[in-house]
């Protein structure tokens, strides 16, 4: 039995790894980091113009219809890029909630225009994680009122998919009246977070399935920024492994002392089995939705531990170097602490797992 990437997959890992390597070097993540953008119309355009923006609308609304560990494959690749760039809830999250849980009039409308690009969804979700500070969003008569906190690919949408606190999703029109947008400043300048401030703002409702389909974006969020850390990962262990190669001291490569040795091959050994723990989840998202949320917790857990490991470590092997602009570790090493925390942290993450299981009850 073949537990690998389907040639399919495969070409499409190679086909997005080919276009980041010639439309986002480092050079150009960097430069948009120091114009405070979070977002490269070079690299927007580069992903539309290979499909990525209907990755995953269904074939029937002019996208390709692929499945989720098909978007596991391209965040890999995009999180090795550490690209300045919309993905998650745009190209995955906000087409997802629409087949999960919109009307046959509402995905006609939306998921059409978000295949060739013309409409630019946020996603707003991470109040069913957790409400932080009181913030939570009320569906009231009037519109929706309230906070919600760390909405996704902010920056230029024009439309957001939010869930409200029983976990109702809704697609709300960013120039709405009601509606008030903060940028807010993570760890990772290549993503674009922000707080919608919402006063009575009219939304269009979802279907009302109890939180159903808001509880699968979480599920596909978390698996893809498990995969996305796997790409990010990936290329600090390679940087480091080159380094160590290169490096000299006392007439010898650090690469030939057993302490560097050591630490290379242990973020190596912890590094590896994750790939398959975020491919299981993310198959698992489409063909076992049973297994979807326990598998989506331990891979978002696993990898948050595990490539924090792997930073580190990586720039430890770098020595003092490490820790300076010139060599842009740091990006990978922000990213890879971004997607640690975003929709819950490996504690909050391994609490849900252990619920899922029996193993302790919600306080």
């Amino acid at each position: 039995m073949d537990f690998g990437l389907s040639p399919e997959q495969e070409m499409l890992r190679d086909t997005v790894g080919r276009c980041l390597a010639e439309t986002c070097p480092l050079d150009q993540v960097r430069s948009c980091v120091d114009a405070s953008s979070a977002v490269s119309d070079q690299v927007m355009a580069a992903l539309a113009d290979i499909g990525l923006t209907g990755l995953m609308v269904p074939e029937a609304h002019g996208g390709l219809g692929m499945s989720l560990l098909d978007a596991a494959v391209v965040a890999e690749q995009l999180g090795r890029a550490v690209i300045p760039a919309p993905f998650l809830a745009r190209s995955v999250l906000a087409p997802l909630a629409l087949v999960l849980a919109g009307s046959t009039a509402q995905q006609a409308q939306w998921l059409p225009r978000i295949a060739t690009g013309d409409v630019r969804f946020g996603v707003a979700i991470a109040g069913i994680v957790e409400e932080r500070d009181g913030a939570k969003v009320r569906a009231e008569a009037g519109g929706l009122t309230g906070t919600a906190l760390f909405a996704l690919d902010f920056a230029d949408a024009d439309h957001f998919i939010v869930a409200d606190a029983s976990g109702r999703l809704h697609l709300l029109n960013a120039a709405a009246n009601g509606v008030e947008r903060i940028a807010l400043q993570t760890i990772d300048a290549t993503r674009s977070v922000g707080e919608l401030q919402l006063t009575g703002a009219v939304a269009e409702p979802l279907a009302d399935d109890g939180g159903l389909a808001a509880r699968r974006l979480l599920d596909a969020g978390r698996i893809l920024l498990a995969a996305d850390s796997l790409g990010a990962g990936e290329v600090m262990i390679e940087k480091a492994v080159a380094y160590a190669g290169e490096r000299e001291q006392f007439g010898r490569v650090i690469g030939s002392f057993q302490a560097v040795k050591h630490m290379c091959a242990e973020m190596a050994a912890r590094h590896e089995p994750c790939r398959a723990l975020v491919w299981y989840a993310a198959h698992a998202f489409d063909a076992a939705p049973g297994e979807a949320a326990l598998m989506a917790c331990h891979a978002k857990s696993h990898t948050g531990e595990v490539h924090r490991f792997v930073a580190r470590t990586a720039t430890e092997v770098h020595g003092g170097m490490g820790f300076t602009d010139l060599l842009g570790l740091h990006f990978w090493f922000k990213r890879i602490g971004f997607n640690r925390q975003v929709l819950g942290g490996p504690e909050r993450v391994r609490e849900e797992a252990a619920q899922l299981q029996g193993l302790t009850t919600a306080q």
